[in-house]
């Protein structure tokens, strides 16, 4: 394998080139620092690689073996984590929500999780610029948290029925929704087209109308003079007598490779950012890179995602239009009344055939197969869909560790321990009740309940405190000053609320930050 800085020591090299490196390539390289992007997936073309396919686009997802254990132990793979050039953003859904305030405090708030070493209105302007460049098409007026809008492009219009099902429900019983903000284009903008509701967001955007960095922010990076080196998975962060990161080791078609840098930016998500940072472990840094403080892989967390499926008279056909166009975050605050901390986001969430029989399969209210898996999908398209995002709080016993288990690069296979707390359990339960209420006013009859989880975050927290945190608010190790790690794992609490905006804003914040470092070096 050759590439351009194959014999060179380059300013940074990242490490993932998903919603983080993308914005982390384009930034720092449009600054005029030399940049290599490691990714461990392909690089696709989204006109000859992607498909109306549910099945062959799983192949999006990072689908490697994790080992699972813990109360409730994760599904892994397609819900959380993506694979090759874009990560998770070629297959998401685009909602594109921005945190609230109290997520930054919930310790003095509410007494329950961590506070987080900035507030709302340091990523603001980060959230402005985000939004703005990558075009989110939301409504006039958002009536929950910080900003009420309006947002930089129209909102989507017409809805899926599925949404206007679940608006009913919510007026019938005096809940505000609105229309969700979303990374997918109401109007063309870019030389992207507008979304024509394929419907397929979850098997990457064939018309490029969704935002994903594969498509907006690697090219720019490229055009900039970042390289980018797809099909190179790194499997060790070097570090020199001195204590400093020197570059990385990759394995691409099976050998093994170095890149030199002088800074190292870790992008590679909440699962394989701890286990890289852990098997980077040396004489000099005995429990792993920047890990003093032991916090490295702890207190991961998810969102809770039940479903709830119900039944009505009038065809739905979950499969129309983007999954998420309209959503409710009334319950998104703590309300003690409820006899438990924090919320949730509600969404009217549509369903490919084979996601829905995947989830009714295990339902709540019965284990369903066979003849009777058969006929509740002969009626597929007379179901709606309503899901949750509730905020899980941090736990240290919710973890990332090595096994025993190797994988084709040598390395140890990540073991992945979880279980919900108690307070977790109590706000799933409302969530639950009130999506049920929701799909009853509309005149649905409550069929399916399916229990979930979506999104990762946490185990490199960042804090001021280096006893109890990995990272600064930066993303800057607190034991090794030119490592930075960058993505859903720095997050100290999860919000009631989808994080991919928080993720860019965040990079985009760290980018400017290390654009100064090497300014002032």
């Amino acid at each position: 394998m050759k590439w351009r800085h194959e014999h060179e020591e380059v300013d940074v090299v990242i490490i993932g080139a998903g919603a983080a490196g993308g914005v982390l390539a384009k930034e720092l390289s449009e600054a005029g620092l030399s940049i290599v992007l490691l990714e461990a997936g392909p690089w696709r073309d989204p006109q000859k690689d992607f498909a109306s396919d549910e099945l062959s686009m799983r192949s999006l997802s990072w689908e490697d073996t994790r080992i699972v254990d813990g109360e409730d132990p994760l599904t892994m793979g397609f819900h959380n984590s993506g694979r090759g050039i874009g990560g998770g953003t070629q297959l998401f859904g685009g909602v594109f929500l921005r945190f609230h305030e109290s997520d930054f405090k919930t310790k003095s708030i509410d007494n329950v999780g961590d506070d987080w070493p900035i507030h709302y209105k340091d990523l603001e302007p980060y959230y402005h610029k985000i939004e703005k460049e990558i075009a989110v098409s939301g409504p006039k007026h958002f009536p929950w948290g910080n900003f009420r809008g309006p947002y930089p492009y129209p909102e989507r219009d017409p809805l899926s029925p599925n949404s206007y099902l679940f608006q009913k429900g919510c007026e019938m019983l005096g809940i505000q929704s609105a229309v969700t903000p979303l990374a997918i284009l109401s109007a063309p903008f870019d030389g992207r087209p507008p979304c024509i509701n394929r419907g397929f967001c979850n098997q990457g955007c064939m018309p490029n109308a969704k935002f994903s960095t594969l498509i907006v922010h690697i090219p720019k990076a490229v055009k900039a003079g970042a390289e980018v080196l797809p099909d190179c998975m790194v499997t060790q962060i070097e570090v020199n007598p001195k204590g400093h990161v020197t570059g990385v080791l990759f394995v691409n078609q099976g050998s093994t490779y170095r890149q030199r840098a002088k800074m190292v930016i870790v992008s590679a998500h909440v699962v394989e950012t701890p286990r890289l940072l852990l098997h980077s472990a040396n004489t000099q840094f005995p429990d792993g890179l920047a890990n003093s403080s032991g916090w490295v892989g702890r207190a991961i967390m998810t969102h809770s995602s039940n479903d709830v499926y119900a039944k009505f008279d009038q065809e739905v056909r979950l499969y129309k239009g983007t999954p998420v166009l309209a959503s409710t975050q009334d319950f998104y605050e703590t309300d003690l009344r409820r006899g438990f901390a924090r919320g949730y986001t509600i969404h009217a969430h549509g369903s490919r055939p084979v996601e829905m029989a995947q989830g009714v399969s295990k339902s709540k209210e019965s284990y369903i197969w066979g003849s009777t898996l058969k006929q509740v999908m002969l009626d597929y398209n007379y179901y709606g869909r309503l899901t949750m995002i509730g905020e899980v709080l941090p736990q240290w016993e919710n973890h990332i560790s090595l096994s025993n288990e190797k994988d084709e690069y040598g390395l140890p296979r990540a073991r992945v321990h979880f279980s919900y707390s108690e307070n977790d359990r109590k706000l799933i339960d409302h969530a639950v009740d009130n999506m049920k209420l929701i799909l009853k006013a509309a005149g649905g009859e409550i069929a399916h309940t399916v229990p979930d989880s979506a999104h990762l975050m946490g185990g490199c927290r960042m804090g001021n405190h280096p006893s109890t945190s990995v990272v600064n608010s930066y993303g800057q190790s607190h034991d090794i000053p030119n490592l930075f790690i960058c993505d859903a794992s720095t997050f100290v609490t999860s919000s009631g609320g989808n994080p991919t905006n928080t993720v860019m804003a965040l990079a985009a914040r760290s980018a400017d930050y290390i654009i100064e470092q090497f300014a002032s070096s």
